[in-house]
C-alpha cells in the first residue's frame, strides 16, 4: 500500500477547444462532424438523427482531440501535530500549454520516484490520458509517472478510487458524488457542475470559480480513498 504522503490526488476540468464550433479550425471542425456521425451510429439511442456537429459541440470537451484542460487541481495529505491535513493547489488559466508545463514541472520535481503515485476518480479512463494527450499535442515531454507505455501493470503508479470501488467488476461505474454519498463522506453543494464549466470559462471568465469547484472534487477523492483503505482519521484542509 502506497505511503499516503507520497500520493498526489488530482482532478481536472475541461472544455471544448473553442467557445463555438465556428471558431474551431476548419479541418478539425470537419473531423468533429465525422466524430458526431460515428457516435450517432455507435450509440443511436443517445445520439439521434437530430444531433448535429453544432448541437453536440458542448460534448467536445470530453475528447482530448477536440477539447482542452482549463484546470488541474491537486492535493496531498500530511501529518502535523497529530492531525491529518490536506493542502491543495490549482493550475488554472487560459494558456493551456503553460498550465500543462507548470503541472509537468510539479510532477518532474516532486513525484518522479518509484514510491510516488497519482490518484483520481475515474482518472484512468479520463483525467490521466486526457492530460497526457494534451501534453503530447502541445509538444510537452511526458513526466515519467504519466508515461505508462510498455510498463507492466505493477509498474504503473496511477491509482483510481473508482477502480478500488469496482472490486474487479469491470462493467461497474459509480460517480464520485454517489460514492461519497454511500460512504457517508460530506460533499458541499456546488453552484456549478461539470457540464457548466465551459460556460463559466468562456462566458464568465471566472477561473477562480472553476478552481474552487475542482478542488472540492480533489478533497472528496482523497477522503474516499482513505475510507477504502481503512483510514479512520478525519482529513482537514489546511487553509492557505
Amino acid at each position: 500500500m502506497p505511503d499516503l504522503k507520497n500520493i498526489l490526488f488530482l482532478d481536472i476540468e475541461t472544455a471544448p477547444m473553442t467557445a463555438t464550433l465556428s471558431e474551431l479550425d476548419p479541418a478539425l471542425a470537419h473531423l468533429w462532424e465525422e466524430k458526431v456521425e460515428q457516435m450517432k451510429k455507435r450509440v443511436p439511442e443517445r445520439y439521434t438523427e437530430d444531433c448535429t456537429a453544432e448541437s453536440m459541440y458542448h460534448e467536445a470537451g470530453i475528447f482530448a482531440e477536440f477539447g482542452r484542460v482549463v484546470c488541474i487541481s491537486v492535493g496531498f495529505a500530511y501529518e502535523e501535530e497529530g492531525a491529518l491535513l490536506f493542502r491543495e493547489k490549482s493550475f488554472c488559466g487560459e494558456d493551456e500549454r503553460q498550465l500543462l508545463l507548470d503541472f509537468a514541472d510539479l510532477l518532474n520535481h516532486s513525484y518522479q520516484t518509484p514510491s510516488h503515485y497519482l490518484c483520481g476518480h475515474n482518472a484512468k479512463e479520463f483525467d490521466f490520458p486526457f492530460i497526457a494527450r494534451r501534453m503530447l499535442i502541445h509538444g510537452i515531454q511526458l513526466p515519467e509517472i504519466l508515461n505508462v507505455a510498455g510498463r507492466k501493470p505493477w509498474e504503473v503508479r496511477l491509482l483510481d478510487t473508482m477502480d478500488m470501488w469496482k472490486f474487479g467488476d469491470y462493467k461497474h461505474y459509480t460517480s464520485l458524488k454517489l460514492l461519497c454519498a454511500v460512504l457517508g463522506i460530506p460533499t458541499p453543494k456546488d453552484d456549478i457542475d461539470g457540464s457548466q464549466v465551459a460556460g463559466v470559462f468562456y462566458e464568465e471568465r471566472d477561473l477562480k470559480r472553476i478552481a474552487v469547484y475542482c478542488e472540492k472534487d480533489v478533497l472528496a477523492t482523497a477522503r474516499a480513498y482513505l475510507r477504502m483503505r481503512g483510514e479512520g482519521r478525519e482529513l482537514r484542509v489546511k487553509k492557505r
